[in-house]
């Protein structure tokens, strides 16, 4: 069956997400690519639930600085990805509070810092954990809910990582993950493609704290090796983000869009 196309033809109407509700995982930090997603939706008039895993406050804080600004319904859930009951749980609750879910961004993750020989069986379970079980955990949840409505997005947060192995810090477990989220979004789209959407963005070196814990030398390799010469601020990443939820993207599935200030390139 056909996708459907949509009835607006202004570039505004088409991004516009006013009636959406928009659910982002991973949405507890202050900078980080979550909560900039979420205020991207939140810009364009979408209803936003944002998760956490253990910052409790920072969701709840990033919720009512949503609802606040842009006037949206907005509310925090907790949700460990990484346990299936619990994305099921988060799901259904989205459901019964909003009344049903039209996008979905997988963006929880968990970041490595080390090689298979030099970690513990235990911390590249943790990982693949999260990154990639957890986004199946996502998918499955809302694709259900996606296939009885007939319609839905769902926006996978991969890596350039999982294109390339990064240098010269040792991270494959996460490599590893981020490269299947960027097949499962290319499976899914084609899985899905009689109800819904599937896409991924692969950001590459962004300026979320997560890597504060890197060395300098380190980080002025990383910058070297970018062509832009830089990390992104996460709000750079935003435009993707609402690209994808939105019915500007309505012929767009099974893409992977690379944001990595070139990196990939060379």
């Amino acid at each position: 069956m056909p996708s459907p196309i949509p009835a607006a033809e202004e570039l505004k109407d088409l991004f516009s997400l006013k009636g959406k509700v928009v659910v982002v995982t991973g949405a507890s930090g202050p900078t980080g690519i979550g909560i900039e997603a979420a205020r991207a939706c939140a810009e364009f008039g979408a209803d936003v639930a944002v998760t956490y895993a253990s910052r409790a406050k920072g969701g709840e804080d990033n919720a009512k600085a949503l609802a606040e600004k842009y006037g949206v319904k907005t509310k925090a859930y907790s949700c460990k990805v990484g346990d299936y009951a619990n994305v099921e749980k988060l799901v259904a609750d989205v459901i019964k509070d909003f009344g049903k879910i039209d996008v979905f961004i997988a963006n929880a993750g968990k970041t490595a810092d080390n090689g298979i020989l030099d970690a513990t069986v235990e911390q590249w379970n943790e990982v693949i954990e999260t990154d990639l079980n957890g986004t199946f955990n996502c998918a499955r949840a809302v694709g259900l809910h996606f296939r009885e409505r007939k319609t839905g997005s769902l926006i996978i947060t991969a890596s350039m990582s999982g294109h390339v192995a990064n240098y010269p810090q040792e991270q494959t477990s996460y490599n590893v993950a981020k490269a299947g989220c960027v097949h499962m979004a290319k499976s899914l789209a084609n899985e899905w493609r009689d109800f819904a959407r599937v896409n991924s963005v692969s950001p590459g070196y962004i300026d979320t704290g997560l890597s504060d814990f890197v060395p300098q030398d380190i980080q002025k390799l990383w910058h070297s090796m970018i062509p832009m010469g830089r990390d992104a601020k996460a709000k750079e990443l935003k435009g993707a983000y609402l690209y994808l939820a939105s019915d500007a993207s309505s012929y767009t599935t099974g893409t992977d869009i690379i944001i990595d200030g070139g990196y990939t390139t060379r």
